[in-house]
């Protein structure tokens, strides 16, 4: 094989006469990134791959390993950027991208930059030119400095040097201007307020307000309010544009989230009366199911079951040991219409949203708890797959049926695992043998594919937190992970790759469940982190999730076993839904895509959809769109569900801060859950209360900030790192934005790093440590 530069010469001795088809001749560097950037302008969403290039270029044979080692070279220098098997020209934007809308240019135009850019690692962020309408739509206001909105972007041709590289056009605004404040309003005896702001990184810097400007806002009031001036002295004043509600009642710390976000929690009236006209499904276009013993197990408080599951022995001879499967999901998609009133509220949602003290679904209750809720012994639609596995676990075949099904049992996890553990109750006692064994004989066949597979397996602990009746905060508790959890999560991924296979067998369009793997710069860093505690860890190989259960197998037990597993889980990408199929790193799965939940999740209700058209099932299919279309679903539930996890995480922030506000100058035992060059950031043990300590706190001593380490370590030896045990006093409270401030009075340690790092490297394919 030569080199991808040099060209073949014609042989002597062939016959001037006869003709022969030229060779292609291999691309060099430079054809490479003129194509990717020719490919990004033409198709904007376009998934451009090794496949994709070698096409365009003819490449076959070995000239397709040599493009791939070409495509690792100019990765490496930092030319392009390599996702799974999707190559981008470094730090091009996505056709789809959630951006601020930062200033105006010299011609009063809107520039934006996008939110997720790594500067380090792509060096300055791209503006982007925001192509705006003059006038609004009727109840749709324009978008203005300081918004923050989804934005279709492509490369501008005709950008003069200097300016923005990008124009794009506003898909969605996402949340209000930067310039208006949210805070808490607070009425003082000579009639004038202050707002208290809900940003943690405001907290301290409260706000004036003439008694003229307070409008209709009450003490207590979550207020919008819009910075007027600074004054020499004193708090900047402000002036109340919007009262959003109370935040005095039991359900006001959610409200102060749903409010900062901009999370719609009422649904328009003509999606509830959509949603009211809705009748029960018919047999009609259906399987008759309903004898089928499928049971649902979730949360013993969850209000809607969207699954439910049976398994069988397969009795077929060429699969002997082996099962059938049966993932039944609520048939949304026949009671949500696509551009129907309650279709535009479940995507502007996106998805539902868990509070402590409230739920914000993506359906009305008619829908989510009741016509689709597959409740027990009642009729209910559902689109179900039948999956076919071996005895060791591989699924060799399954097919999708639109079926009525009638629901067994209403099982929780606990009553299930009880049941299987020798503690039947009156409701698990006659399905022992008949539905709950064979369901664990299947999961047992199951465990042993995921084992060889080896899915990414961080050990993080989920707390949930108890309330009490009046919805203040009681206590934190770690739910125990029992085999049941493992049950319905091994059988929901198998019916989610089940999906994902048959809408890229029919070649329909769908919306992926993706999961990047790790950056060079981030696994680069964890290289380092590792060296410092004697972990060796091979930087230039073909990354697989293998390679950090390894190590995490190896720290188990171990005083470094907590902080190993947070920087790892550190260093992993974000998942997202894309229509490009790039992989599931985590799950160590070529093809995966969200199928089990569409009484929460958009992106669900679209696959379903994908699988009603792709065969042919009846009606609620996916229209055609056209890819640009569907990226923008994409990203926008994308965001919508990062906009839901930014919620849930300050509102347990808040409640916490609630609880320990009258508790100033306590001690507790904490983790150190982040470090930087400004101070700590630590969890409480019992509570996992977040909070933070200024470096300035430390003592008289200077603190230097190791990055590699993760550390702040003084001249003298001693050091705060990353997962350090501590004893810390909390010194301030702010409960409106969810900020506590301590101060450390026990803990850190002297360390010298060690010399010479021990090597690691994976063991034999399926070896993993004890789960």
């Amino acid at each position: 094989m030569l080199p991808l530069h040099c060209i073949a010469a014609p042989r002597p001795h062939l016959s001037p006469r006869l003709t022969t088809k030229k060779a292609p001749q291999p691309p060099s560097r430079e054809d490479i990134l003129a194509f990717l950037q020719r490919e990004r302008e033409a198709t904007g969403a376009r998934k451009i791959g090794v496949r994709e290039i070698a096409r365009a270029f003819g490449l076959k044979g070995e000239d397709r390993v040599a493009l791939k080692r070409m495509l690792s070279t100019l990765a490496d220098e930092g030319a392009i950027e390599k996702r799974g098997r999707r190559v981008n020209k470094k730090g091009a934007l996505p056709p789809v991208a959630l951006v601020d809308i930062t200033s105006r240019d010299r011609d009063g135009e809107l520039t934006a930059t996008p939110v997720e850019w790594d500067e380090d690692e792509l060096g300055p962020a791209p503006r982007i030119l925001i192509h705006a309408p003059r006038r609004a739509k009727a109840g749709e206001p324009l978008p203005g400095v300081g918004d923050r909105a989804l934005v279709r972007a492509e490369p501008d041709r005709d950008a003069e040097p200097g300016d923005p590289p990008y124009v794009g056009r506003v898909v969605k605004l996402l949340t209000r201007a930067r310039h208006r404040v949210l805070g808490v309003l607070k009425i003082e005896p000579n009639g004038n307020g202050r707002i208290v702001p809900i940003d943690k990184k405001q907290a301290s810097r409260e706000l004036s307000v003439a008694s003229a400007d307070i409008g209709e806002g009450k003490d207590g009031d979550l207020v919008s309010v819009d910075i007027a001036g600074k004054t020499r002295f004193g708090a900047p004043r402000a002036r109340v544009r919007e009262t959003l509600g109370s935040v005095t009642g039991e359900k006001a710390v959610s409200l102060i989230a749903l409010r900062a976000h901009d999370i719609p929690d009422v649904f328009r009236p003509e999606a509830i009366a959509e949603a009211e006209r809705a009748t029960a499904a018919t047999m009609q276009g259906r399987e008759d199911w309903r004898d089928l013993p499928l049971v649902t197990i979730d949360p013993p408080d969850a209000k809607d079951h969207d699954d439910a599951v049976h398994a069988a022995p397969d009795s077929s001879p060429d699969n002997e040991g082996g099962f059938i499967l049966t993932v039944a999901i609520a048939d949304v998609a026949h009671y949500v219409k696509p551009h129907s009133p309650l279709d535009k509220d479940a995507l502007e949602r996106g998805n539902s949203v868990y509070f402590p003290d409230r739920v914000v679904p993506m359906l009305p209750e008619r829908i989510s708890n009741d016509l689709c809720s597959l409740r027990e012994t009642e009729d209910r639609p559902a689109l179900a797959v039948r999956m076919r596995v071996t005895g060791k676990g591989r699924k060799i075949g399954h097919s999708f049926h639109r079926v009525m099904m009638r629901s067994r049992a209403k099982l929780s996890y606990q009553q299930a695992q009880a049941a299987i553990d020798g503690r039947p109750d009156e409701k698990t006692k006659p399905l022992l043998e008949s539905v709950l064994r064979p369901l664990y004989a299947a999961h047992e066949a199951l465990q042993h594919a995921r084992n060889l597979r080896a899915p990414l397996d961080l050990d993080l602990p989920e707390r949930k937190i108890l309330l009490k009746p009046d919805g203040s905060f009681d206590r934190v508790i770690i739910p125990p992970r029992l085999e049941a959890h493992r049950l319905i999560e091994e059988f929901m991924i198998l019916a989610n790759v089940a999906a994902a296979e048959t809408l890229e067998e029919q070649r329909q369009q769908l919306i992926y469940r993706a999961h990047d793997e790790p950056s060079r710069e981030k696994v680069t860093a964890l290289a380092e982190f590792l060296a410092t505690i004697g972990v060796k860890f091979a930087k230039g190989q073909v990354l697989k999730p293998e390679h950090f259960n390894v190590i995490l197998a190896r720290v188990k037990g171990l005083e470094h076993e907590n902080i190993v597993n947070e920087i790892v889980l550190r260093t992993q990408a974000q998942a997202e839904y894309t229509h490009e199929n790039y992989g599931h790193f985590g799950l160590n799965l070529r093809r995966y895509a969200h199928f089990t939940s569409p009484i929460r999740r958009y992106a669900d209700l679209i696959v379903h959809r994908a699988l009603v058209r792709a065969l042919k099932l009846g009606e609620g299919a996916l229209p055609e769109m056209p890819a640009a279309e569907l990226a923008e679903v994409a990203a926008r539930i994308s965001a919508a569900e990062r906009r839901a996890m930014a919620a849930e995480r300050e509102t347990v922030d808040r409640l916490i801060a609630h609880y320990l506000a009258d508790q100033i100058g306590a001690r507790f035992g904490a983790r150190i859950s982040g470090v930087t060059k400004s101070g700590l950031f630590v969890r409480l043990i019992e509570t996992g209360a977040d909070g933070f300590v200024p470096a300035a706190t430390l003592g008289r001593e200077y603190y230097s900030y190791d990055e590699a380490s993760h550390s702040l370590t003084s001249r003298s030896g001693m050091s705060y790192r990353l997962a350090d045990i501590v004893e810390v006093r909390l010194v301030e409270a702010a409960p409106i934005a969810g900020a506590l401030r301590f101060e450390v009075v026990g803990g850190g340690e002297r360390r010298t790093p060690p010399r010479n790092p021990e090597p690691i490297r994976p063991g034999p394919r399926g070896s993993r440590g004890k789960r």
